[in-house]
């Protein structure tokens, strides 16, 4: 351990190094506050032995400073008979221990500055197991954060899934039902998926859903939430949007859907990949969350049977 002497008295400085080097310690000395703050504040010394009166800074002081910088500091008084006062001061201030002048034996000094150097080492051992429990305990929120995100995400698309849809859905209505607020639900699938994946193999059919997903989340607002349903299904919930604003959102999609070049369209029985769009609106189109789905559904359908590549809303 790199502890630090300080006293302007060379000779009694240069003693107390002498000893504690016999004692394994490394050893770096000062001959004033000032000088003893600079070296301490440039080097590691877990470990500071100090007298306590000095021309300019005073032990005391020193020992201060020394705290502000590094709490975890062990640091030593040395004070004679008649300055045991201020030896008590020191200890309030956060001193370890104190040395009378003159020692009774050396092996006082020996003792003292093993058990502040034990101190220190306990002080410095604790303090890295705490950060390691910090980070062990940083490390397992994220993963718990990641596992949660995962949980509630379509593991082909990245979307949310059923589930989370579901409970998002029925969240916003009882919101949009309290504060009486309108939210819209645009229910979508691809045209003719089907014959995709019959052409292509069920791979190529994978990348044509990510890549839709891709498209859907790039054109939709922050607070909007984006959902695969199931198989070439998709849902987009739009929070406080009346069911005018969704049906425009829907047919911006479908354009950019079937505008889109993706591979293998244009073997679709429309000469390219479309999809076919039901818009629902609360409270007009349901009353809960379950009526709403249901219309959208049913909208969706009869986009299919109109001709799919559409939108309809009722």
């Amino acid at each position: 351990m790199h502890l630090l002497v300080v006293d302007d008295e060379e000779t009694l400085r240069s003693v107390v190094s002498q000893v504690l080097t016999a004692d394994g310690f490394k050893v770096s000395e000062a001959a004033s506050g000032e000088e003893a703050l600079e070296a301490f504040r440039s080097g590691s010394h877990p470990l500071v032995i100090t007298d306590i009166r000095m021309g300019g800074m005073s032990g005391i002081e020193l020992l201060t400073k020394i705290k502000e910088h590094n709490p975890d500091t062990q640091v030593v008084i040395m004070t004679s008979h008649a300055s045991l006062d201020s030896a008590l001061t020191a200890l309030r201030a956060g001193a370890y221990d104190y040395l009378v002048k003159p020692f009774e034996s050396l092996d006082l000094i020996s003792a003292v500055a093993g058990r502040a150097a034990e101190k220190a080492r306990l002080v410095a051992q604790n303090r890295e197991l705490l950060e390691q429990l910090t980070r062990a305990n940083e490390d397992l929120q994220e993963a718990n954060r990641a596992l949660k995100e995962m949980a509630v995400r379509d593991g082909l698309t990245s979307l949310y899934n059923h589930r989370y849809f579901q409970e998002s859905l029925a969240q916003e209505v009882a919101r949009s039902k309290r504060y009486d607020k309108r939210c819209s639900l645009i229910f979508f699938d691809v045209d003719h998926f089907k014959h995709y994946n019959d052409t292509h193999g069920h791979p190529e059919g994978d990348r044509l859903l990510k890549g839709l997903a891709g498209l859907l989340t790039a054109n939709t607002r922050a607070c909007d939430l984006a959902a695969r349903y199931g198989g070439e299904e998709f849902v987009l919930l739009l929070p406080e949007t009346g069911k005018e604003l969704a049906l425009n959102v829907a047919e911006d999609l479908r354009s950019r859907v079937a505008e889109h070049p993706f591979a293998g369209g244009e073997t679709q029985p429309l000469g390219r990949v479309t999809v076919s769009i039901g818009v629902a609106g609360f409270p007009e189109d349901g009353a809960d969350a379950a009526a709403l789905l249901s219309c959208a559904d049913q909208l969706l359908y009869r986009a299919k049977n109109e001709g799919r590549n559409r939108v309809v809303g009722g």
